[in-house]
């Protein structure tokens, strides 16, 4: 998946649009619950070096909340990095170049979605 396709599936099931908070980095988008304004996706373009991977290209990735057990078992696959720029323990980053397969894709963004929603209180 890449990013035009994930911002794409983001629009179709979750009905929100990124938004660009930064104006040193206008192509970096986030995405937020309506209602509470937490994040739940962070799109953006990020050098290799600074993922640990060798050249000077940038690659797009995103960034979702995840278990923290979770990323622990990702991290040892192709295509996952510790969280760029975001909490190491509960974010992880996945590179939008089509080395993750779609359906992971799509269940961590998810997983994101429901662990950034708002809380329901019971009476």
């Amino acid at each position: 998946m890449d990013r035009t396709e994930l911002e794409k599936y983001i629009r179709n099931n979750y009905g929100t649009e990124p938004d660009h908070p930064w104006i040193k980095h206008p192509n970096y988008g986030v995405f937020r619950h309506s209602s509470n304004k937490k994040w739940f996706a962070v799109i953006m373009d990020v050098p290799k070096v600074k993922l640990g991977l060798q050249g000077e290209e940038v690659l797009q990735v995103v960034n979702f909340k995840c278990d923290p057990i979770l990323i622990g078992l990702l991290l040892g696959e192709k295509g996952f990095f510790p969280a760029y720029h975001m909490s190491k323990t509960s974010w992880i980053t996945v590179a939008l170049d089509g080395s993750v397969a779609d359906d992971k894709m799509k269940l961590l963004l998810d997983m994101s979605f429901e662990a950034t929603a708002p809380k329901t209180h019971k009476k």
